[in-house]
């Protein structure tokens, strides 16, 4: 960072750096390490205009997903952002995109979590990642840009968060177990049974189309019924990137909403995760929960 002259133009915002010890590659971050940063960005809140997490790609989505549901009340920007090829390399594409953060972060226009990647200004838990190796690395299939940088920044002003009255409220994550399964054609739900235990706090289901499951749902039906006698929460999001799930709208569906699951709506799979984290952390009972994962707390469902 200290060869990059940019960072230290006239036109920039005043910044100072804190580095996390130790430093990890993003596959091996945890709800720990969420509660690092969240904890971070909470103590320095009051003497900063906002804020720029440095990390990761392959987990960046569902960091800025939990740190949207954990920062509560938030009036400054936080903005994720990397690279898709070290800072140290000719060709990074890093430079650009933390100037660009920077540079956002230090104005007053955006009020929220977001992730910052290729030009275009995201909302955090509407962020997921589409490419390993290209330089457009996220997308956000059903909500529009925040931003987006050419040559100037281009807030879209109708589609940003506006500022929360009443300061911020640092809600930490417990290690809650949590579940993801996608399913696939010739799935062997009985295969899951196992794991569904008291144990199991909450589970996101990848379903077909609008929330659909193979065959008619009887092979699944005893299972999602176990599960939700021991108060397991199952949310259903879709394996399509984009569009809402809708149970019941199909037969195929129709099992899932019978047993009790919940619709996961337009949600990312990582927003989900992390909304139920966050959910079961608040102390919430079942029924809040399931009741909850439908409504729009930050941003991460579309409202009709």
């Amino acid at each position: 960072m200290e060869a990059i002259p940019d960072l230290y133009a006239e036109q920039m915002p005043r910044w100072d750096m804190l580095e996390m010890d130790p430093l990890l590659d993003s596959s091996n971050m945890t709800v720990h390490e969420w509660n690092k940063i969240a904890q971070l960005v909470a103590d320095h809140y009051d003497a900063y205009d906002g804020f720029v997490v440095l990390h990761g790609t392959d987990t960046m989505a569902y960091t800025a997903s939990a740190l949207s549901f954990m920062l509560e009340g938030l009036a400054k920007p936080v903005i994720l952002t990397g690279s898709q090829i070290p800072m140290c390399e000719i060709r990074s594409d890093g430079r650009d995109n933390l100037i660009t953060s920077l540079l956002i972060a230090g104005a007053e226009e955006v009020h929220e979590v977001c992730l910052y990647f290729g030009g275009k200004l995201l909302r955090g838990n509407r962020a997921t990642k589409y490419s390993a190796d290209g330089l457009i690395a996220f997308v956000s299939p059903n909500y529009p840009s925040l931003a987006e940088a050419g040559i100037s920044i281009k807030y879209n002003e109708a589609a940003l968060l506006p500022r929360q009255e009443g300061g911020l409220k640092l809600q930490t994550l417990d290690n809650i177990p949590i579940g993801v399964i996608k399913v696939f054609p010739g799935i062997q739900f009985s295969l899951f049974e196992a794991i569904m235990t008291e144990k199991l706090r909450g589970i996101v289901i990848e379903t077909f189309g609008a929330g659909n499951i193979p065959g008619d749902g009887n092979a699944l039906l005893p299972i999602i019924r176990k599960a939700f006698q021991n108060g397991t929460v199952l949310t259903v999001c879709s394996q399509c990137p984009q569009g809402a799930v809708s149970l019941g709208t199909y037969e195929t569906s129709s099992a899932l909403k019978k047993a009790g699951a919940v619709s996961g709506l337009d949600m990312t799979t990582e927003a989900a995760v992390a909304k139920l984290y966050y959910l079961f952390s608040c102390g919430y009972d079942k029924e809040k929960i399931k009741q909850t994962m439908e409504e729009n707390l930050r941003g991460e469902i579309s409202v009709s």
